[in-house]
């Protein structure tokens, strides 16, 4: 029976745990050959290993996307074994400490702007060619309601993810019209990762959405004939 991924390359940042992981798992298991980036190698393996034993097909690709040439080298390295690049997923990030905008780390604050912001920039530049090449390309960025909803204490995450969703809304107007490539914009909600617990460590997460809540979504939004840019919050579950 074929899956409906089935022969789509996949890239997915901060695959290593929460929702990037989730996704690179569901992909997989739709018949994608999924692509893991993030830092910590240990963990990627045991992803590959996880997908590898329900008959999945995933590459790991150790990454720090805040070093300067590794994105160049990861696109190089893709292209030389695949001809194209179907379906790009940017769920890694980082977030800052919550203080006041008067109070804000700066070298916290400049390491959260090069992995959220302009490691965007990269990917889409050194991936543009291999995702021309695709009859169906899909970029899939996640982001956070603070990004066009600000709170107080959250000035330094919340800019990042406000020049997140620019820079994507402009790349998918630039391309419309020149390319099948589609972009969304999805804010996953509540969902219980890591990221959400640093945030707020008293809630309870099993009050949360999982990330295979999100991860399911994303798998479906990639098949369907979204208008670009797409905008999507994921729903909570009934």
């Amino acid at each position: 029976m074929t899956k409906p991924l089935e022969g789509q390359i996949a890239l997915i940042t901060g695959a290593s745990q929460g929702i990037g992981a989730a996704t690179a798992k569901a992909m997989a298991a739709a018949g994608a050959h999924v692509i893991l980036t993030a830092r910590d190698d240990r963990k990627l393996e045991q992803i590959e290993q996880e997908i590898h034993e329900t008959g999945g097909m995933a590459t790991i690709a150790p990454l720090d996307l805040a070093e300067g040439d590794g994105i160049a080298r990861l696109a190089s390295a893709i292209a030389n074994r695949w001809d194209r690049l179907d379906i790009m997923v940017i769920a890694a990030a980082i977030l800052p400490e919550l203080t006041p905008v008067t109070q804000i780390d700066q070298r916290a604050f400049s390491k959260a702007l090069t992995v959220n912001l302009l490691a965007t920039q990269a990917l889409i530049a050194a991936f543009d060619p291999l995702m021309k090449r695709s009859d169906t390309a899909r970029i899939i960025g996640l982001t956070s309601s603070v990004g066009s909803k600000p709170r107080a204490y959250w000035g330094a995450y919340a800019a990042t993810k406000a020049a997140f969703e620019v820079l994507l809304e402009c790349h998918a107007r630039e391309v419309e019209k020149i390319s099948n490539t589609r972009v969304a914009i999805v804010d996953p909600g509540a969902t219980r990762t890591a990221m959400r617990a640093r945030a707020y460590p008293g809630e309870d997460p099993q009050t949360l959405k999982a990330p295979e809540a999100v991860a399911e979504r994303i798998v479906a939004l990639v098949q369907e004939p979204f208008a670009t840019p797409y905008r999507e919050r994921v729903p909570e579950p009934r």
